[in-house]
């Protein structure tokens, strides 16, 4: 019944927060542009960040795209292979986009960015809806993306309707991706690795221009409490909490938080926004974050992780 007045109160030109695998997202109808400007308003987001189109089907992808008569043919070969391979599931792709979708969603751009969330009670919401959700995370814009109904409630107090799905799967947000006629670029870093992408087509010699994708600002997911690296900043850990890949070297830290015993990068991507939330509420003075290794899903967390110590850089 939740997801039917979460649905209705989408019709009506409202916002719902609803959970996805990656992260929470704050979903209005893409097609509405006055709806979609609300998110902007909840989120207090500028108008020069874009926004992700959610689907419920991998056909979907056409209706909103330009003419597939007028693209080029690598290029429909390419969303066929990887609609195939990664949807339902944490990969956006940027395309060219049609008319249906208002310029508001796309920060005046001529392309679009999609995706189909791998989490049933998004499906439905988009399925009971009856339209595409824009949907950037549930979130202040700028602050720590939310894992849970609970991070949301926290950030934005005032929404009116939070589905709670429990637990984000992935736990952070999906990997972006614009396509050429040569291959595809990583706009942002995901849960899809370059590794993962390269066993489907060809990366592209391309450079991509612009803000054509969420995630690329320099600061970004960034907590309330200043965030170093390990040497960046004299701390003092009886007032610092620390988060740690396995849980070594953590003594005299008032507060630590591991992401994975094992060193397992996709179980750390999964816990790392619920260890800053942690941190966030906590009574401490700054959070130490030790660096993960740099492959595969680890380029994610490194990428969340710099762009949330960005702010707290000494100048």
């Amino acid at each position: 019944m939740e997801i039917k007045r979460a649905a209705e109160i989408i019709r009506n030109g409202g916002v719902v927060a609803f959970p996805t695998e990656t992260v929470y997202g704050l979903g209005a109808n893409a097609l509405d542009a006055q709806a979609v400007a609300k998110i902007f308003e909840l989120k207090e987001r500028p108008s020069f960040d874009p926004l992700i189109v959610h689907l419920a089907a991998p056909a979907q992808i056409f209706d909103y795209i330009v003419n597939s008569q007028c693209m080029l043919p690598l290029q429909q070969t390419y969303i066929q292979w990887l609609t195939e391979k990664f949807w339902p599931g944490p990969l956006t792709i940027v395309l060219p986009k049609n008319t249906r979708i208002p310029d508001i969603v796309t920060a005046g751009l001529p392309t679009v960015a999609l995706r189909m969330p791998d989490n049933p009670v998004a499906l439905e919401l988009i399925r009971l809806s009856g339209c595409p959700l824009a949907a950037p995370s549930a979130n202040k814009f700028g602050c720590l993306s939310p894992t849970t109904a609970e991070h949301v409630r926290k950030q934005l107090p005032e929404l009116e309707c939070v589905l709670d799905g429990g637990a984000a799967r992935v736990g952070i947000e999906s990997t972006v991706v614009s396509l050429q006629e040569d291959g595809f670029t990583i706009l942002r870093q995901g849960a899809i690795t370059r590794t993962d992408l390269e066993k489907i087509l060809p990366v592209s010699g391309r450079a991509v221009s612009g803000l054509p994708s969420p995630g690329l600002l320099k600061s970004h997911y960034s907590p309330a409490k200043p965030l170093y690296f390990p040497g960046q900043k004299e701390v003092d850990k009886a007032r610092a909490g620390l988060i740690s890949l396995r849980g070594e070297n953590t003594a005299g830290y008032k507060l630590t938080a591991t992401l994975s015993p094992s060193g397992d990068l996709r179980e750390a991507a999964a816990n790392l926004f619920g260890a800053l939330h942690k941190m966030e509420d906590a009574e401490i003075d700054c959070i130490v974050a030790e660096p993960v290794p740099e492959t595969g899903i680890g380029l994610a967390i490194m990428d969340r992780l710099r762009k949330a110590a960005y702010r707290w850089k000494t100048p």
